[in-house]
């Protein structure tokens, strides 16, 4: 398929493309946001109870954790990153000269950082070794709101 030919398909998909993309950042963020919240209730659940690392009540909290994180979290950012790198190679809706488009791009790299750093989070329990507190993980469930802010500003506003 040639580039022009390939633009044009693009093209008449952008609309399914755009819905798509949305509906992944959705799912995405429904996870950035829970996450960090099992991470409070999963830390003074334990503490709170006097449970240690590997009860059962541990083990619970744990399973969830992993589900959202690999049933939900990372297929939407995968589809999330898939469908936005189609939407830029859609000709004519990016341009590259415009800020709003390197906002929004350094945003969804912090945001992908963050997911990781999560994921590093959910390996520390594993292993029984988190050592953050609720309060912790309560502030750092602030960050995708932040994240979310500068994206959805600067592409609506387009600044």
């Amino acid at each position: 398929m040639g580039c022009e030919r390939m633009g044009g398909f693009l093209a008449d998909w952008y609309l399914w493309t755009k819905a798509l993309h949305v509906i992944s950042v959705i799912s995405w963020m429904a996870g950035l946001f829970y996450l960090p919240r099992l991470f409070v209730y999963h830390v003074e659940g334990l503490k709170k109870r006097g449970v240690v690392a590997g009860s059962e009540m541990d083990q619970l909290f744990q399973h969830q954790e992993r589900l959202l994180l690999r049933a939900i979290m990372n297929p939407a950012m995968i589809a999330t990153w898939i469908f936005g790198l189609v939407l830029v190679l859609t000709p004519g809706i990016v341009v590259w000269s415009e800020a709003w488009v390197w906002v929004k791009a350094l945003s969804v790299v912090a945001m992908t950082v963050f997911h990781m750093w999560l994921a590093a989070r959910r390996k520390a329990f594993l292993a029984g070794q988190n050592d953050l507190t609720g309060r912790h993980y309560r502030m750092m469930n602030e960050v995708p709101t932040v994240f979310m802010l500068l994206i959805v500003f600067a592409v609506i506003m387009k600044f």
